[in-house]
């Protein structure tokens, strides 16, 4: 069967989509992203990208993979490798039997990029799905409109990156094919699971409770002779939230539309309702991102407590959302 390329908002949840129709199971992106219980926010000031916290708004690299397993009846393998050479012997031998093989890369060492998107990332899955006669391996990125392709150095290098989440050459792909889920069973654990992560952490930094404790955060900063420290701080909130993945308002739209699909298939016009709810949270995600990059560039005054206050807001809306929307499922 010919691989079909096709483009999506998120890189995880592209590639399992994109996977899984491959297999015989055509699943939309967003329910990839939803019956995987993928969404969440998480504030993480121990873990540090170029010097700042890190904050989170889906579940760790590799969660949607994993998390398909169960409800599709779907074993995944995975391979990683120490040297790279082994690594690219492995996944010529996986393409010669026919396979598409989902890769972990670094976003930064992919030469397609567009330059203003290749930063330090190592957590970005690609499908590998053939090679060209003179050798360039062909990919389907799920965030580029098109099929790609890119030379054996150069996806080696981005492979093999060093850092944070270092890939090690990582290789998945199914062993057997995907069974559609028992959607009663399946669409109403997968709610619930999402619930628990965003309202019942024992983490303070976890959930509802981290939209909190980053509102805490930004509250304390300095406008004053240390605002540039400070515009770094936001600065990397909103770039966490609008340029890697989808961020804040992109995986609460992602989220809506599978709570559209969800009332779908289980003749429940409430999560429909909710569905509408979660999207107006997104916009508020996003006027967020607009107030924090106007303050960023100096068109409006930097005002650290203004922002907080917006961020215990969306807690207060979104502690409300998933109240509801345990109650539903």
């Amino acid at each position: 069967m010919e691989f079909r390329h096709s483009h999506a908002s998120h890189c995880e949840s592209g590639v399992m989509s994109a996977m899984l129709r491959h297999h015989g199971l055509p699943l939309s992106e967003a329910m990839v992203f939803g019956l995987s219980s993928a969404l969440s926010f998480a504030y993480l000031p121990i873990v540090r990208i170029n010097g700042l916290p890190l904050v989170a708004y889906r579940m760790p690299p590799r969660f949607i993979i994993r998390g398909l397993q169960k409800p599709l009846g779907l074993k995944m393998r995975f391979e990683t490798f120490r040297r790279p050479e082994d690594g690219e012997l492995r996944l010529d031998a996986l393409l010669a039997e026919g396979r598409v093989v989902g890769l972990q890369t670094s976003v930064f060492w992919l030469p397609y990029m567009p330059p203003d998107l290749r930063f330090h990332f190592n957590a970005h899955n690609v499908i590998a799905y053939g090679r060209d006669p003179g050798g360039d391996y062909r990919l389907s990125d799920p965030v580029i409109e098109e099929p790609v392709t890119c030379t054996p150095a150069d996806l080696a290098r981005a492979r093999f990156a060093k850092g944070m989440l270092a890939p090690r050459g990582l290789v998945y792909y199914p062993l057997g094919e995907p069974h559609e889920p028992a959607w009663e069973k399946a669409l109403p654990a997968a709610i619930r699971k999402t619930t628990r992560i965003m309202l019942d952490s024992p983490l303070p930094i976890i959930g509802v409770r981290g939209i909190r404790r980053l509102a805490n955060a930004i509250g304390r900063l300095d406008s004053g002779h240390d605002a540039v420290r400070s515009k770094l701080f936001v600065g990397q909130v909103v770039r966490m939230q609008e340029e890697i993945g989808t961020g804040g308002g992109g995986f609460r739209y992602l989220y809506a539309a599978f709570l559209q699909e969800a009332a779908d298939h289980l003749a429940r016009p409430a999560l429909a309702g909710l569905a509408d709810t979660l999207v107006d949270i997104g916009d508020e995600w996003r006027e967020f991102a607009l107030a924090t990059a106007r303050m960023i560039r100096d068109r409006d005054p930097l005002e650290p407590p203004r922002l907080a206050a917006l961020l215990r807001a969306l807690a207060d809306r979104e502690q409300a959302f998933f109240t509801d929307l345990r109650r539903a499922a």
